[in-house]
């Protein structure tokens, strides 16, 4: 049983840690990635579909995203959905692909970025936290109710212990690399 709860507390916070990835993969940093367009959805034909499951999102160029829509005529709503979306990117359309130029961050962007990107780590971190009191409060519980002996309790607690430090560490890599990769110019 107690084994049971550290599984489960690890693969909550494996998923912990690829949730704060997958966030800082949607960051812009200068450099154009499919990523960046992920979280946009656009009305097709009455239903909301996120862009790579209507177009083909490619990066021919490290500043330039090329979006190609399978039915052209959604060209336009894909526009709209990406001049209403917070990504600050002007969509250039040929009527058959469209262009999203990345422009140069400014270093006071780079900051605000780095400022945000540090907030999800920490919130990363926090998720991370939380699993461990969880899976701490089962095994507790488990002591209480003399499923197991007070030394194993506190031996699943220092195991619950070291694989939050593992993940909060490989969470801390994420940052440091994320960081590097925006302040660099």
């Amino acid at each position: 049983m107690p084994k049971q709860v550290i599984r489960d507390a690890e693969t909550r916070m494996e998923k912990a840690v690829e949730a704060t990835a997958k966030d800082f993969s949607s960051i812009r940093t200068g450099r154009a990635s499919p990523s960046l367009v992920d979280n946009i959805q656009i009305d097709y034909y009455g239903t909301k579909s996120p862009i790579k499951q209507v177009a083909t999102v490619t990066t021919p160029e490290p500043r330039l995203l090329v979006i190609q829509p399978w039915d052209k005529t959604i060209i336009k709503e894909i526009e709209k959905a990406i001049t209403r979306s917070d990504l600050g990117l002007n969509p250039n359309s040929d009527k058959n692909v469209i262009r999203l130029t990345i422009p140069q961050l400014t270093e006071e962007r780079r900051k605000s970025l780095a400022k945000h990107v540090r907030k999800l780590a920490e919130d990363g971190r926090n998720a991370v936290r939380n699993i461990r009191r969880d899976a701490n409060n089962a095994i507790k519980k488990l002591e209480r109710s003399s499923e197991i002996s007070e030394d194993e309790s506190r031996m699943r607690q220092d195991e619950i212990q070291e694989i939050t430090d593992l993940y909060i560490e490989e969470i801390n890599e994420l940052l440091k690399a994320k960081e590097e990769e925006l302040l660099e110019l």
